[in-house]
């Protein structure tokens, strides 16, 4: 079988796929991911294919001839979930062409039998109809947030100037279903049923283990993992190169992060970890009970932690699902904030809203008094644990593509 696979976003994207990738490799089967230049290091350690090709994908810059009408709302909640619908209305509109024009020869050229895609990707799902082959979407926050008849209208645009039928089925987007990695009791998307759930996965990334230093942490006292993901610095570095500034303000990672340095040095009773993910910050007085680190292996590390204080990204929190950690979710944008009230909704953690050093550590030291979101957490994970391992998708993908 050959399996075409489209990654773009964040590395977070490519990790959500590698365990996926991975047993498909091993069964013998041919995999090609067609990714950009930015993702190709993800899957560097492993036996598939990479074709760096697809342009730079940036779904808010697609967002110009609306941001004036975005700008007059008001209210920053609703101005955020009407950003969000204009990017998920836009993800099939005219500029989906670049795209599509690299993908289709690509995907010609390989006689895929079955493509595995981005969340995000559409220019993937006409790509499959134009071919005549079955398409599912990988583990993503967007598809948690997507709301398929949004995307409907522009995607039914772009099938008749390809010569494919119209399909007045929101769902004909997900067709053949999609992948995630919880079961459905827990699932996160609001649209979009759990068609095949498989169970996720601890280690992530090959050959990795804790630093030296982990083994030397105090455990008379709670274990504290503090990050902020790896999209969130990506959306950073590219604010200034953006042509059009955008009408809602996304929090800082710099401030975040000292927000929650803060936070955590009023802790001393707890042992924390903070991740940077690279971004520069000022670690001068930072309390001993502190360990600040530009990255750990995240999955790993959970497996001993008490609490998890995360900007809620998606693959972070089925981490935390999988490991039976509480969360305290301090979310920054996109599927974020919704990640954060469903954590909230399953008793499985708390949404910080008052993002000031003082809420944050108020937060977490209420989540460690209380044995609730540990007992939940606990559910969570057994339920985890009643789903298939991913291998099994290797026979559930073989018989989808025939």
């Amino acid at each position: 079988m050959r399996v075409l696979c489209t990654t773009h976003g964040s590395p977070s994207h490519g990790r959500a796929q590698l365990p996926l990738l991975r047993a498909l490799a091993k069964a013998g089967h041919q995999v090609q991911v067609v990714t950009n230049d930015d993702l190709v290091h993800v899957f560097a350690e492993d036996d598939v294919q990479v074709t760096p090709a697809l342009p730079e994908f940036d779904p808010t810059s697609r967002l110009g001839p609306y941001l004036a009408e975005v700008q007059k709302i008001a209210d920053m909640n609703e101005r955020m979930a009407e950003l969000s619908r204009l990017m998920q209305r836009t993800l099939a509109g005219p500029n989906i062409k670049p795209h599509l024009d690299v993908l289709l020869p690509l995907a010609r050229d390989f006689r895929p039998d079955v493509i595995l895609r981005d969340g995000m990707d559409m220019a993937a799902v006409l790509t499959a109809e134009l071919l005549g082959i079955p398409q599912l979407p990988t583990p993503s926050g967007f598809s948690n947030i997507m709301n398929p008849a949004e995307v409907l209208p522009e995607l039914n645009n772009r099938r008749t100037e390809l010569g494919l039928p119209v399909n007045e089925d929101p769902l004909s987007l997900v067709a053949h279903g999609r992948v995630d990695y919880v079961p459905p009791a827990y699932s996160f998307a609001q649209h979009l049923p759990t068609s095949w759930a498989y169970r996720q996965t601890v280690d992530v990334e090959r050959r990795t283990a804790l630093p030296e230093w982990a083994a030397e942490l105090p455990t008379d006292r709670p274990l504290v993992y503090a990050a902020i993901g790896t999209a969130l610095p990506m959306l950073h570095n590219r604010k200034s190169d953006q042509p059009t500034p955008l009408p809602v303000e996304f929090p800082d990672p710099i401030e975040s992060l000292g927000a929650i340095l803060g936070a955590v040095a009023e802790l001393d009773d707890c042992t924390v970890v903070v991740s940077t993910s690279g971004i520069p910050v000022d670690t001068a007085g930072v309390p001993g009970h502190v360990h600040v680190a530009e990255r750990v292996p995240q999955p790993l590390l959970l497996e001993s932690v008490d609490l998890f204080l995360t900007h809620g990204g998606f693959n972070s929190i089925r981490e935390a699902m999988r490991t039976a950690t509480p969360l305290a979710v301090l979310p920054h944008f996109g599927d974020q904030h919704a990640n954060a009230d469903r954590v909230e909704k399953l008793g499985l953690g708390r949404h910080i809203t008052d993002r000031s050093a003082a809420g944050i550590a108020d937060t977490c030291r209420t989540l460690l008094a209380d044995p609730a979101p540990r007992a939940r957490a606990r559910s969570a994970r057994l339920a985890m644990l009643t789903l298939p391992e991913v291998e099994q998708a290797v026979g559930d993908l073989e018989g989808i593509a025939g």
